[in-house]
């Protein structure tokens, strides 16, 4: 059986939970399981004991309910230890979704750490037009779920700040494609993806900034504030929506 490895790789306290949540899985799943990652903001700088979720990707020769039944316990252990359930991806499924979810696919690729097995997303090749397009799809379905959801918590100062640190937490995959769509290199760093979305497209820098910190608890945004905020974030996203449908693909 091939061996867990480059936790080293990782922050500490996150290989610490790891090593024997990923010795349970590999025991559970056995042959099936032919590649684990983790990705995403725990595998490095961006990394909070406090905010950060634990992303894991297990990659299958089957995924079917019994195979998902098998790791229900360790699961849910996991997830009150801040690690999220895992993707469960069959190696045909990633070889025919890359069109679908370039977006997804490029996160990972761009911010893993190979814990058992073959690095078997190095080789997806995006087509930039579908890259485009979820952009797009991303940014503007964005706007309507946030003014829907503004109209269920808007009596709530602290409802409209969860509102907002959700979404920028959600977009910001989105917005590092975005600066690839334009030809720049995006940072690794959250704050330096921000600087550089705000420098290329002439966004309000400020405004997600004073977000994402408040996210970290370095900030505090509220109450009547976070409504104002609220307006201010609305009209950068329109004006993010507007460039990429701009862009040519």
């Amino acid at each position: 059986m091939t061996e867990l490895k480059n936790l080293e790789q990782t922050p500490e306290p996150v290989a610490r939970k790891l090593r024997p949540y990923m010795e349970k899985m590999i025991e559970l799943q056995g042959d099936n399981l032919i590649s684990a990652m983790i990705y995403g903001s725990a595998t490095g700088e961006d990394y909070s004991k406090k905010s950060s979720d634990i992303n894991l990707l297990m990659i299958c020769r089957e995924v079917n309910l019994p195979d998902l039944q098998k790791c229900l316990k360790l699961v849910h252990k996991g997830m009150r230890e801040g690690i999220s359930a895992p993707l469960f991806l069959t190696r045909r499924y990633i070889e025919t979704s890359a069109d679908v979810f370039p977006v997804e696919f490029l996160e990972i690729q761009d911010n893993n750490v190979v814990l058992y097995g073959e690095d078997l997303l190095s080789g997806i090749t995006i087509d930039l037009k579908n890259l485009r397009h979820q952009c797009e799809e991303q940014i503007k379905g964005k706007l309507v779920r946030i003014r829907q959801a503004y109209l269920e918590v808007g009596l709530k100062g602290a409802g409209v700040e969860a509102l907002l640190k959700r979404s920028l937490s959600s977009l910001m995959p989105v917005f590092k494609n975005i600066l690839r769509l334009r030809g720049e290199s995006p940072p690794g760093k959250k704050e330096e993806i921000l600087k550089k979305l705000a420098g290329v497209f002439d966004i309000e820098e400020d405004l997600f900034l004073k977000i994402l910190r408040d996210k970290r608890d370095d900030e505090k945004i509220g109450g009547e504030e976070a409504v104002v905020y609220l307006n201010r974030y609305l009209l950068q996203l329109e004006k993010l929506a507007d460039a990429v449908d701009r862009i040519s693909s």
